[in-house]
């Protein structure tokens, strides 16, 4: 490698100029190929040549050693290659997602062995600020310096050290806080309304998530595979994902399929649009008698996008004037309504494919007011002779 070192300015994000430069090293005796070294974030294109010049005297003496990294940023492109290995692609997607929105931008070019408490702790109450799942990104932004530290570039991790804020919160006077799910009647008038319609596709798939209390992914991964008529049950065992690729069918969300008991309404409304599919989708050019076709897949009869709800939903709710409720709602509704039901908590946890009883109970804590206006009316009943 004869080319001689140049020095480059480069911009930030936030139009700083910044400079850097490659170097030759020499030649890695493991593979026998040619090494360079980069060195960035130099403020001043004098203290870019300062640095090269103490690097050729080090290379030239012997007594240089390469340093793998340098940059917060160096050390996240090391560690994203084995953590993409780690999880299903549509958590690695999230995963990017929120170092390239939330921690690179800001950390990206700190020197890693840099890093100490203060200004960790910086990053934190500033995330605190503006996120409100500020937790969940202080550990990714821990678990590259984890990394650093295995691979001993640094020696403790000073996200460890960090005290976390407490978010203080407001409370309105004027309304109380809006519940996404409804109570059995809304249910019942929103299924009427969709049902009104006249599209059986998107009546049946709302009507299935309200009855089954399934995950909008796990409906539209459904294959008629996945359905026993005979006995009244559905196997829930994939779901629709996001990766870098695109949409893709993966596993479901705790990994552990379940098989679900159905009301015989559900299933005859899946039955006939079985039938009502294949005469649509045959006018398009397919045929969906095959035990692997899509229960509710788009019109190229592929994977159906399942954002495409929220226009669905809202057309309904915009038209009769219902309620807001999301598509995730229906599931709140259907925890809801079997816990008024009488169904226990291990129940329902099996039924909407919780991996433990305390996301069932955190999440789904949400009772309806008719259940609500029972609890003093069972303590009354309880005092009385």
């Amino acid at each position: 490698m004869s080319k001689q070192p140049t020095i480059k300015s480069y911009k930030l994000k936030n139009n700083e100029t910044r400079y850097m430069f490659q170097l030759y090293i020499g030649v890695d005796p493991l593979t026998g190929k040619e090494q360079s070294t980069t060195r960035r974030g130099f403020k001043t294109k004098k203290e870019a040549k300062d640095a090269l010049a103490v690097l050729k005297v080090e290379i030239n003496s012997g007594t240089y050693k390469k340093k793998a990294v340098e940059t917060y940023q160096d050390l996240y492109d090391m560690w994203v290659k084995h953590y993409e290995n780690t999880v299903q692609d549509s958590t690695f997607l999230k995963t990017i997602r929120i170092f390239k929105n939330h921690i690179l931008p800001i950390m990206g070019h700190y020197k890693i062995d840099k890093i100490n408490v203060e200004t960790c702790q910086y990053l934190v109450d500033d995330w605190a600020k503006k996120l409100q799942r500020f937790n969940m990104v202080k550990a990714y932004a821990s678990k590259v310096v984890k990394f650093a530290m295995k691979r001993g570039y640094v020696h403790s991790n000073p996200f460890d050290l960090v005290e976390i804020p407490v978010v203080k919160k407001t409370v309105s006077l004027d309304e109380d806080e809006d519940e996404n799910f409804y109570s059995r009647e809304q249910l019942i008038e929103l299924l009427e309304c969709f049902k009104q319609e006249n599209n059986m596709r998107i009546y049946t798939f709302f009507r299935l998530l309200s009855f089954s209390g399934m995950r909008k992914g796990e409906a539209f991964a459904l294959t008629w595979r996945d359905i026993n008529f005979k006995e009244n049950e559905i196997r829930i065992n994939k779901a629709v994902a996001r990766g870098k690729q695109g949409l893709y069918i993966g596993p479901v969300k705790n990994g552990e399929p379940r098989t679900i008991k159905m009301d015989a309404t559900t299933m005859q409304l899946l039955k006939d649009w079985k039938k009502q599919q294949y005469k649509e989708y045959l006018q398009l050019g397919f045929n969906t008698m095959k035990q692997n076709q899509f229960v509710f897949p788009n019109t190229e009869n592929q994977i159906h996008e399942p954002n495409k709800t929220y226009r669905w939903l809202k057309t309904v709710l915009d038209k009769y004037k219902l309620d807001p409720i999301t598509t995730h709602g229906l599931r709140h509704t259907h925890c809801s309504l079997l816990f008024e039901a009488g169904a226990s908590i291990k129940e329902v946890q099996y039924r909407l494919g919780h991996k433990d009883v305390k996301t069932t109970l955190d999440v789904y804590a949400h009772v309806t007011k008719k259940a609500k206006a029972g609890t003093i009316e069972k303590f009354e009943n309880y005092l009385k002779d």
